[in-house]
């Protein structure tokens, strides 16, 4: 195996390490989110997406980026929020094919509600990761990551 060979085996054991601690946070995630609110990871990153918007609304391009859903899957997934409450769509003014997603008075307060679950389970994933050596130092890498809105 030449040094080349070496950087690829490299960069796929990065990748498989950051895929098992994306899962194990995801999986914790899921099942806090869904029984103690009835609310999906990606229903929360939606939810959360739209409050950290100025103005509260977001294209529905840039939510299916937030997300990281196809147009489809969003429009689906938009579809099944704003059926609960949750969010709205809104036609944008300037351009009629231009769809807003915004998020409603019910949303924000599930939110508000979720968000401690979200973050104590985010921080408990976290620190069973730290004490995990595959994924110590990932864990470590994130903590130095410097804070953003």
């Amino acid at each position: 195996m030449g040094i080349a060979d070496d950087a690829v085996e490299i960069r796929a054991q990065g990748w498989r390490t950051l895929a098992a601690l994306h899962g194990l946070i995801e999986t914790s995630l899921e099942r806090a989110l869904q029984a103690g609110h009835d609310l999906s990871v990606v229903e929360y990153t939606v939810l959360d997406a739209l409050s950290r918007q100025d103005g509260w609304h977001m294209r529905m391009s840039q939510l299916a980026r937030a997300a990281a859903l196809s147009g489809s899957a969003t429009t689906r997934l938009v579809t099944r929020l704003e059926q609960r409450g949750l969010l709205t769509r809104i036609l944008c003014a300037d351009d009629r094919r231009g769809i807003y997603t915004e998020l409603t008075p019910a949303g924000s307060e599930l939110l508000a509600q979720t968000r401690p679950t979200h973050d104590r389970v985010l921080t408990d994933a976290l620190g069973q990761a730290a004490a995990t050596p595959e994924l110590a130092p990932l864990v470590d890498a994130l903590h130095r990551l410097p804070a953003t809105r």
